[in-house]
């Protein structure tokens, strides 16, 4: 999508068309859907401030369709990318790193998912993908150009992380910030809210839901068995289970919306609640009783919080180790694709909560307090004495249903 160029907020022109001059200048790089959601969790600690002002701008992906019109339906004020990077901005915010090294502007960069448990694949002319024991977003390639450290605060939610860097990226060592993760204090807070997100989706008390969760790619559950919410469909009685299916953002736009419903229409008839990429999957995992999932990092938050998880088998090598999807992935109950899915879902337990925490955050409930710090910090202002609360996550809206804030 071709934008044409703002003369404000940001600009050498800017101070003759801007109501509120002498703002500090935050870009947020928003690669795609999934890193859009990260940074719009941490662009609020600063955006409500008088002092601050925040501009987007979509980064070079190859999954970034899409990404310029959902913030434009939020209200953010989008930049081209050729314009962003022609500007000098006093911070930004990046959980994806395409093309950060054209932004001028001190960077803090940070994970999309939870933590880093994605290896760094290679291919080479005519080969299969090789996974590597590099952990993806702490390895110089992503972090370091022509010698130089990219980001001013590489944002980090373990302090085993740290250990990591050293070993992969030792100049980015100075930049690293062990600050927890927004995404699980986000979900913690959310889950007293469990009631109100099960009554707008439809789930009656005596009920209980089962999602189903895919990551993007030939080893992530829609990809290797495309049959399974058709099976689960089937095999589940609807009067006792309501179904509900995640599917990574990047599947969603590799193959197209209409597509994904296409392929998806007889279980939409069936009643399947099926997320938008662009609606927050958070309330749907903590409204779940139990996920059956794959090694994305969906199905490691939904250990997190006490969900009961089965897990596609043949997860071996497909992320790094020590990570939290590492844990989860050796740990959970496996799924037989054949025998009966009802037996193994009363037969699932849930892992316990407390071990995969451990591996997922060190700092949890912190990651607000500790992030909004970094981001003043590198701002050069004065943080506000009065922090804004964490808030639950919003109700999603399925097709036929308005969203509920009762």
């Amino acid at each position: 999508m071709t934008h044409e160029w703002r003369k404000a907020p940001v600009g050498i022109d800017a101070e003759h068309w801007v109501t509120r001059p002498d703002c500090r200048s935050v870009l947020a790089v928003a690669h795609t859907i999934t890193s859009c959601h990260r940074l719009l969790d941490v662009v609020e600690y600063v955006e409500d401030d008088p002092r601050v002002q925040v501009v987007f701008t979509v980064g070079p992906d190859v999954f970034s369709h899409g990404v310029v019109r959902y913030l434009e339906s939020l209200g953010a004020l989008v930049l081209p990318w050729q314009h962003a990077v022609r500007e000098r901005f006093d911070l930004g915010l990046a959980a994806s790193y395409g093309g950060l090294h054209e932004v001028h502007a001190p960077l803090v960069v940070m994970a999309h998912g939870a933590g880093h448990g994605k290896p760094v694949s290679n291919r080479g002319p005519g080969t299969a993908v090789q996974r590597t024991a590099t952990a993806y977003g702490l390895d110089s390639q992503r972090l370091t150009r022509d010698g130089r450290v990219l980001a001013a605060a590489v944002a980090l939610s373990h302090d085993d992380e740290l250990d990591v860097l050293d070993r992969q990226c030792p100049e980015a060592l100075d930049a690293a910030v062990v600050v927890g993760d927004p995404c699980f204090d986000r979900i913690v807070v959310s889950l007293p809210d469990r009631p109100r997100y099960r009554r707008a989706l439809g789930v009656d008390e005596h009920q209980e839901l089962v999602v189903v969760s895919s990551t993007w790619g030939r080893n992530g559950l829609f990809g290797h068995w495309p049959d399974l919410l058709s099976t689960v469909m089937d095999q589940l009685p609807a009067h006792r289970f309501r179904v509900g299916a995640l599917l990574h953002p990047a599947v969603w736009h590799a193959h197209g919306h209409r597509q994904i419903r296409a392929w998806l229409r007889d279980c939409r008839e069936a009643g399947l609640l099926l997320l938008e990429p662009t609606e927050d999957w958070r309330a749907l995992v903590v409204a779940a009783d139990y996920l059956i999932g794959d090694h994305g990092s969906v199905t490691t938050y939904a250990a997190a919080i006490g969900r009961r998880v089965l897990i596609q088998p043949g997860l071996a090598g497909i992320v790094t180790g020590g990570s939290p999807q590492a844990l989860v992935t050796s740990t959970a109950g496996r799924l037989d694709p054949g025998r009966r899915l009802l037996p193994q879902l009363e037969a699932a337990a849930a892992m316990d909560p407390t071990a995969v925490v451990a591996r997922l955050t060190s700092r949890p409930g912190q990651a607000a307090t500790i992030l909004r710090r970094t981001l003043y910090r590198l701002l050069d202002l004065t943080e506000p004495s009065r922090h804004r609360r964490v808030e639950p996550v919003d109700v999603p809206r399925l097709p036929g249903r308005e969203r509920s804030h009762a």
